[in-house]
C-alpha cells in the first residue's frame, strides 16, 4: 500500500546565492547562513508548521536561489 502523503524540502542553488539573508531573517528555522553568508540547511525538511514562513522566505530571495520541492514520505 503506497502513501500519498507528501512533505516539502528546501533546496538551494548555493552558486546563485548572493547572501542577502532575507530567507534566514524570515524563516530562520529552515534557512541558515554560513560564515560566507550563503544559505544552507541543518535539516532540509519543512514541517507543516513552517511551510508558510518558508514559502515567504523563498519568495523574498532576490536571486531566486532557493525553492521548495514536494517529496513523498
Amino acid at each position: 500500500m503506497s502513501s500519498d502523503k507528501k512533505s516539502l524540502r528546501a533546496v538551494a542553488d548555493r552558486a546563485a546565492c548572493c547572501g542577502y539573508g532575507l530567507c534566514a531573517a524570515i524563516c530562520p528555522e529552515v534557512f541558515k547562513l554560513d560564515e560566507d553568508g550563503l544559505v544552507y540547511f541543518e535539516d532540509d525538511k519543512v514541517t507543516p508548521e513552517l511551510e508558510e514562513s518558508a514559502r515567504e522566505g523563498v519568495e523574498a530571495c532576490p536571486a531566486e536561489a532557493i525553492w521548495l520541492e514536494e517529496i513523498e514520505d
